[in-house]
């Protein structure tokens, strides 16, 4: 018995003792940054994440991102809050094709050249220079904003702010096909969808002003507006609207239709024809623009929906002339044509036309503006479009101005503060709203 006590003993002295040699030689083997060797004051080594922690982590990091948005959100609502609501019967003519050498590598636009008048022997008694920007720009008006480019996001931002301010409606951008522009500028089309996410932000509606682009017929226009629609369509801010059967659709101004004859835009428009854009996806309010008195007929036979004058320069053209705004109303009436008088605050474009002083309408301190307001309310149009927010080539912009001196001579609308024009629009606007209520009534 004792005999297998002391074996016992001897057995299980030699067990410990192998487990002490195995647990030294495995502990000189680890390695020094082994994960089994945590030292107190290292953190532990992550776990491997599965894919159902990262689905949650990137759904955390959306609402997050939603609330964040959100809160954003309910602090434009609440400052919107302050502005009058935007008349959707009061649009205003917008130009993209701005731009500097930030956002676009050079100036466009503000560069602009002074233009030759058509008579040589005039033509030769004033410049043909470029300007200069940003000191010396192609306007008699230097914008608050400086040259500023037309895709700067903070740029969009502030002239919505500024449409608001004006409790104006819809926005009419002007328009040229993907790679195409006007003779001075470069394409705009891509800069459309980040205005369009802007002014929704503002409950601001756009609408499309299809310019001349070179070689516009009947067929390209045809493939242009449904590109537009296809693109643009659905998004919620762009503009429609219903008309007297109760389609809903979209309303598109054409400038300088009358470059198209009327053969041209029957084919597009006439529902008798086998090629017509009538009762398909691409259906629209086609809105000509009227200059001169015959335009009337040519109108008509076109199949337009609609006429506007455009011009801001009373007495410049027919369409223009205040006297005539009556007796255009009841053509417009008699023919079921949807009614646009446009107007603006004045007109002066010698900063890119140095020899067109005849079409120079002065401001008089906001009175013009006023008086055309005035009396395209007599007239009891459908809509009125405003000439322009910032076509600025031509002196027609109401977005804000400030005096400026330097090389170039600028006007500006002192006595008056920068905003003057927004003020004006915003008072008119609630006036026009007031009259269209109790037209209808």
């Amino acid at each position: 018995m004792a005999r297998f006590r002391r074996k016992s003993c001897i057995t299980l002295i030699a067990l410990v003792l192998l487990v002490l040699i195995v647990t030294v030689v495995l502990k000189a083997l680890t390695p020094e940054d082994s994960p089994f060797d945590n030292p107190v004051g290292e953190q532990p080594v992550p776990e491997r994440r599965n894919d159902d922690q990262i689905q949650r982590e990137n759904y955390n990091k959306l609402v997050q991102r939603q609330m964040t948005d959100s809160a954003q959100s309910d602090k434009l609502e609440a400052a919107l809050r302050k502005f009058p609501p935007p008349n959707y019967y009061l649009h205003a003519f917008y130009y993209t094709w701005y731009g500097n050498p930030k956002f676009d590598g050079k100036y466009i636009h503000w560069d602009h050249p002074q233009l030759p008048h058509w008579d040589l022997k005039v033509a030769q008694g004033y410049p043909q220079a470029r300007h200069v920007p940003p000191e010396d720009i192609g306007a008699n008006f230097y914008p608050s904003l400086g040259a500023y480019s037309s895709r700067d996001p903070s740029i969009i931002e502030s002239h919505m702010q500024q449409l608001r301010t004006a409790a104006i409606g819809v926005l009419v951008v002007s328009w040229y096909p993907p790679n195409m522009s006007d003779d001075n500028g470069e394409p705009t089309d891509d800069i459309v969808p980040l205005l369009m996410e802007v002014a929704h932000k503002y409950h601001v509606k756009v609408a499309f002003h299809i310019e001349p682009y070179k070689g516009r017929d009947e067929v390209n226009m045809l493939t242009n507006v449904k590109y537009i629609i296809d693109k643009y369509g659905d998004h919620p801010t762009f503009f429609k609207y219903r008309t007297n059967t109760g389609k809903l659709l979209p309303l598109i101004y054409v400038y300088d239709s009358y470059l198209m004859n009327s053969e041209q835009w029957g084919k597009l428009l006439k529902h008798t024809d086998s090629n017509s854009i009538r009762d398909t996806p691409y259906d629209a309010i086609f809105i000509a623009l009227l200059v001169e008195e015959k335009h009337k007929r040519d109108i008509l036979t076109a199949g337009f929906d609609g006429v506007y004058t455009y011009f801001a320069t009373n007495g410049f053209s027919y369409g223009s002339t205040q006297r005539n705004w009556d007796s255009l109303k009841a053509f417009c009436e008699d023919n079921n044509l949807i009614y646009i008088l446009s107007v603006g605050p004045g007109y002066i474009d010698t900063g890119v036309r140095p020899w067109n002083f005849q079409n120079t309408r002065n401001r008089i301190n906001g009175k013009y503006y006023e008086t055309s307001l005035s009396a395209a309310l007599q007239a009891r149009p459908d809509f009125i479009a405003i000439t322009s927010f910032n076509e600025w080539h031509e002196g027609t912009q109401i977005e804000m101005a400030i005096p400026k001196t330097g090389q170039t001579v600028y006007m500006d609308y002192l006595p008056n503060k920068p905003a003057i024009y927004l003020e004006i629009t915003r008072k008119w606007a609630a006036i026009f709203g007031g009259e269209r209520r109790k037209w209808q009534d």
